[in-house]
């Protein structure tokens, strides 16, 4: 999903194999740090991102790349940290995030290539058709800015809401020119949505965060409306430091993450909320 969001202060989560908090910085990438073998270190959200990078592991493997996963609960902390060369690579995030995060933050970090898609979702645990959203309903969308922009244009192409003409994917709520059911419209951090799904009428819920909370919450919903996969931009990428693109274990494991083995893990594991983006 995922420029700083307004409020997301969740402390950052690590693995195992993760850096601990004030670990000291290591200024040579992880490769560097194992002499004779060819390791990246990758960041991940754990759902879908960090189990669709462990069916490309043994992939990567057969190639001479050694992966280890750093698994991270929100969407700053893996920027920062493959910045400041703690990572060699992340996988969790889109190209309009990616670009207005950096921009924001002045880091150097580009995209080697599109995994997948995860669509974003009108969920509700109260009803099962869009249709029976009632006048006044309260409705949450995601709080960082390219998500918000992005849940408000699901909304308006439902026919819930009209937005001001020619707003791109930063629009706000203050560009909601005409809203015919009166939705209380409320944006929370994206990561606490699935939390509170339950006590509000509908949430437009970022595809890895449900997965997540359905898979560790127990969470059930009905989707009542899905963004189009057609002409989508935001596929999640894999992300390195500028200049590294075309490092050969970097290729390497983009290779694996567009593989056979991933496309077919993504279409019979996840019922439509995330799809092959290659």
């Amino acid at each position: 999903m995922k420029h700083p969001p307004k409020t997301l202060l969740l402390a950052l989560l690590l693995s195992a194999t993760a850096l601990l908090p004030g670990c000291k910085k290591s200024d040579a990438p992880a490769e560097q740090r194992t002499p004779g073998v060819l390791t990246l270190k990758v960041g991940v959200n754990p759902v879908p991102h960090g189990e669709i990078l462990r069916v490309a592991i043994p992939l990567a493997a057969r190639e001479g790349v050694r992966v280890e996963v750093v698994e991270f609960t929100d969407y700053i902390q893996p920027n920062i940290a493959l910045a400041d060369k703690q990572l060699d690579a992340n996988y969790f995030q889109h190209v309009p995030y990616l670009e207005i995060f950096s921009a924001d933050r002045k880091l150097a970090l580009a995209s080697v290539g599109a995994v997948h898609l995860e669509p974003l979702a009108l969920y509700s645990t109260r009803y099962a058709r869009l249709e029976e959203l009632p006048e006044g309903a309260r409705v949450t969308i995601p709080a960082d800015p390219t998500n918000a922009g992005r849940a408000l244009h699901l909304l308006a192409q439902q026919g819930l809401l009209r937005l001001r003409e020619g707003v791109g994917v930063a629009a706000t709520v203050k560009d909601v020119v005409d809203n015919p059911r009166k939705l209380d419209l409320r944006e929370i951090d994206a990561e606490q949505q699935p939390r509170t799904l339950e006590d509000v009428a509908a949430a437009v819920i970022n595809g890895n965060y449900f997965l997540e909370a359905q898979k560790n919450l127990k969470l059930d919903a009905k989707v009542l409306a899905r963004e189009s996969a057609k002409d989508n931009p935001y596929a999640n990428v894999l992300v390195v430091r500028k200049g590294d693109e075309s490092r050969p274990e970097v290729q390497t494991l983009l290779k694996a993450l567009r593989s056979e083995e991933v496309r077919r893990h993504i279409e019979s594991t996840y019922g439509g909320a995330v799809i092959p983006a290659f």
